[in-house]
């Protein structure tokens, strides 16, 4: 069978670079645009400088509507408009990056029917999808340390997150907390409570267990690093340590990138990969849950290409099997 021929679009950012990157080294797909107008002629690797002697492909500001495989690396709330003026092959498969169609209230748009690209949990759904709407970076690391609780109807009470993410979570343009003379040497909150991403944990954790009616208090923090994502969640639980670590080994007991470990985890470990990992504590009556992915990778980019795995039936691992930056 020939590869798949995949168009990018929006492909200047954080997380179209290292979907390029993947996409290289993929061995089932052939990269056959990159739009971006304001790159338009422009080589990869004059944006992405990482990909210098890797690939000779420019940006381009032509579409070409019969690809095999559509994704949209777009601001949110810009996929829909891209998609409004826009249209494709009855066969081009679609995983949007952005929040459009996260939402079950979002989902349908135009006659396409979008499901939520969270492979843990609705690994089934996505073989058989034709649009993916992929998670959100922290909805990914927060959603995979309570989704054993959830579906196992244990948060019986308010959830207690603090988590914090690189700069590249930010994306490219610079503001005043993006600038390096604010990021260096320097560790700040924002949108306290309200952050865009508890919308999905919310649903996902209502869709597992239908009478949850506690809080999520999700504190969003700003770290002085480049990428990846370290949360720190915990909740009421009757239970023994034993009895939750062997609860979430059982949970992801076939999930190909979720890992429980027995020891103290750290975000090193992660870094460059699509892994998360989840390191499990019992402190009183309280579960603590550490979960540490790259926000990049399984926050974004690498996901999306679990799921393109996923929905052409490949090796779910396929051009994933990457090496932490440990040292």
């Amino acid at each position: 069978m020939k590869n798949l021929e995949v168009g990018i679009i929006g492909g200047a950012g954080y997380t179209a670079g290292e979907l390029i990157r993947l996409l290289l080294n993929h061995p089932e797909t052939n990269i056959n645009f990159v739009y971006s107008t304001s790159n338009a002629g422009n080589k990869l690797y004059k944006v992405h400088q990482d990909l210098i002697g890797a690939t000779e492909i420019s940006f381009t500001n032509e579409i070409n509507a019969d690809i095999d495989v559509l994704f949209l690396c777009l601001g949110h709330g810009n996929s829909t408009s891209f998609l409004e003026k826009n249209s494709f092959s009855e066969n081009t498969k679609i995983i949007d990056l952005s929040n459009d169609f996260r939402l079950i209230a979002d989902k349908n748009f135009n006659g396409k029917e979008f499901v939520y690209g969270l492979p843990e949990m609705n690994k089934e759904e996505i073989k058989t999808a034709k649009h993916i709407a992929n998670p959100g970076c922290f909805a990914t690391a927060l959603q995979l340390a309570i989704l054993p609780l959830a579906a196992n109807h244990l948060l019986n009470n308010d959830i207690h997150i603090n988590a914090v993410t690189g700069a590249t979570g930010a994306g490219t343009s610079l503001s005043e907390t993006t600038h390096f003379t604010y990021r260096d040497n320097n560790f700040s909150h924002y949108k306290a409570f309200n952050h865009q991403h508890l919308g999905e944990i919310n649903q996902t954790v209502n869709l597992l267990q239908d009478r949850f009616d506690s809080e999520i208090n999700f504190m969003p923090n700003r770290g002085n690093f480049s990428r990846g994502i370290f949360a720190t969640t915990y909740t009421k639980f009757d239970g023994s340590i034993d009895a939750a670590k062997k609860m979430y080994k059982e949970y992801y007991k076939d999930a190909a990138f979720t890992f429980v470990s027995d020891t103290d985890i750290h975000m090193k470990q992660v870094v460059n990969t699509n892994k998360c990992i989840i390191g499990l504590e019992k402190h009183g009556n309280k579960l603590l849950i550490t979960s540490t992915i790259d926000n990049l990778l399984k926050g974004a980019s690498g996901t999306a290409i679990q799921n393109m795995n996923l929905m052409y039936g490949f090796e779910e691992t396929l051009g994933l099997n990457l090496k932490a930056n440990y040292f």
